[in-house]
C-alpha cells in the first residue's frame, strides 16, 4: 500500500517539477560507485579531477577502491558491487539532488573503518550537519550502514560526506559505499496510540541485498531523526531492522538494542497529570543468533519495568505492559537493554533484544481494571 502511494507521489512530483523529479526512495545516482573514473583520471588508486567520478564532485585525497584490493596485509572489502571510495584526510564527496522543499529525508550509507582508530564522518545538507562516530564496529563483516536525516530547506539538497580526520597516512580514512535516500512521512499521535511511529514502520532506507540492518547513530534528536518520533539518547547506536532479514514482532520494521544501557531510544508523549496510562510493547530477538538472557528496561516518567526474555537466537517475542500515573504534561518513554550481548555465531558482533509495537493509551476508568 505504501509503495503504491509513493509511486503516485513520485509521478505527481515529476509532472510538476521543471528541472527534474524530486527524489523519493533508493540509491542516489551512482550511489554504489560502480561507474568509475577514466584511467586518465587515476594515479594508482587516487582519483585525479574534481568531477572524475560520474555524478559526484570530490575534493581532497579520494581513492577508488576495488573489492579485494590489499593495503599492506589488510584486505579491503566492498559491501555491494565491486567498487567503493575511500576518503583520506579532509576529503569529501558531494552530490546535488532534487528534493521537495520542507520534506524530511533520511540518508543511508555503508561505511567501513580502515587503518585509523578514531575515524568519524561529517555528513551535511546545509544548514544541517552531524558527526557520526565510527569507533565501534557493530558487525563482523567490517561494514556498517548508518542513517542520518535532514529537512529540505530548498528544492535542491547538496549532500556532503566529509572525513574530518587528520592521520599521518592520508589514506587512513573510511571506505564509503551504497548511498541512498528516502523521503520520510512523520506519523502523528492518534487516539489509538499517543506515541508517534510506535511500530517503527517509518524509518531510513534499508538496502535489500544487505543483512546487517541500519544503525541510527547516538545523540539523535527527534527534530531530525531518521526514525521519526524517536530520539537516540545514548552513547551508542541502535539498529533498525526489517522483516526481510530478521525476525520482527509486528509489521515490517523494529529496533534492536545492540549496546546494553548505552543503546537507548526515547520519545516524549503529551499526558495529563494525575491520569492513568498503559504502555504496551513487545520484546523479542531478531533471529540472528543473539542468544542468552536478556532484559529490556522500559521507563515512563518515574515508573519502570524490567522485562526478561530468554533468547534462543531463533526469533520469537513476548508482550509486556507498564501502567503508570502521569505526573506532568509531558512524559518521557524510554527503552534500553540491561546487558551487552554478542552473537553466538561469531562472538564479535554486538546484538541485543528487539523492541516493537509500542503503544501508549490512557485508561478511562482505572478502577475497573
Amino acid at each position: 500500500m505504501r509503495g503504491s502511494v509513493l509511486a503516485v507521489v513520485a509521478v505527481l512530483l515529476c509532472a510538476t517539477c521543471r528541472l527534474g523529479c524530486a527524489f523519493i526512495d533508493g540509491l542516489v545516482p551512482n550511489g554504489n560507485f560502480e561507474l568509475g573514473p577514466k584511467p586518465s583520471d587515476m594515479k594508482g588508486t587516487v582519483v585525479i579531477g574534481k568531477y572524475a567520478i560520474p555524478k559526484w564532485e570530490i575534493s581532497g585525497f579520494v581513492e577508488y577502491i576495488k573489492s579485494g584490493q590489499k593495503q599492506g596485509d589488510m584486505l579491503l572489502v566492498v559491501p555491494e558491487g565491486a567498487f567503493a571510495v575511500r576518503l583520506g584526510n579532509e576529503a569529501s564527496i558531494k552530490q546535488r539532488l532534487r528534493v521537495q522543499k520542507g520534506m524530511y529525508y533520511s540518508i543511508t550509507f555503508s561505511a567501513a573503518r580502515t587503518c585509523a582508530q578514531e575515524e568519524k564522518l561529517n555528513i551535511s545538507v546545509a544548514p544541517d550537519s552531524g558527526v557520526l562516530p565510527m569507533q565501534t564496529l557493530y558487525s563482523s563483516n567490517g561494514w556498517d550502514s548508518y542513517a542520518w536525516a535532514f529537512q529540505a530547506e530548498l528544492d535542491v539538497a547538496e549532500i556532503v560526506i566529509h572525513n574530518p580526520g587528520v592521520e599521518e597516512d592520508p589514506a587512513c580514512g573510511p571506505l564509503i559505499d551504497s548511498i541512498a535516500i528516502r523521503a520520510l512521512y512523520p506519523p502523528k499521535a492518534t487516539n489509538k496510540n499517543l506515541l508517534k511511529n510506535g511500530g517503527f514502520e517509518e524509518g531510513p532506507y534499508i538496502f535489500q541485498n544487505t543483512s546487517w540492518g541500519v544503525l541510527i547513530p547516538p545523540n539523535i534528536e527527534d527534530d531530525h531523526s531518521p526514525l521519526p518520533g524517536w530520539m537516540v539518547e545514548s552513547l551508542k547506536a541502535v539498529k533498525y531492522i526489517d522483516s526481510a532479514h530478521f525476525s520482527v514482532p509486528g509489521g515490517y520494521r523494529a529496533i534492536e538494542l545492540v549496546a546494553g544501557k548505552e543503546s537507548a531510544i526515547a520519545q516524549v508523549a503529551r499526558t495529563i497529570p494525575g491520569k492513568t496510562y498503559t504502555l504496551f510493547f513487545a520484546v523479542g530477538d531478531a533471529s540472528n543468533s543473539c542468544e542468552g538472557s536478556m532484559i529490556v528496561e522500559a521507563f515512563a516518567g518515574r515508573d519502570t519495568i524490567k522485562v526478561p526474555y530468554e533468547s534462543k537466537g531463533k526469533g520469537g517475542f513476548k508482550r509486556a505492559v507498564l501502567r503508570f500515573k502521569a505526573v506532568s504534561t509531558r512524559t518521557r518513554i524510554m527503552f534500553y537493554s540491561t546487558f551487552y550481548t554478542m552473537r553466538s555465531d561469531d562472538f564479535s558482533s554486538l546484538c541485543g533484544p528487539v523492541v516493537d509495537d509500542v503503544v501508549l493509551l490512557s485508561v478511562r476508568n482505572p478502577r475497573l481494571m
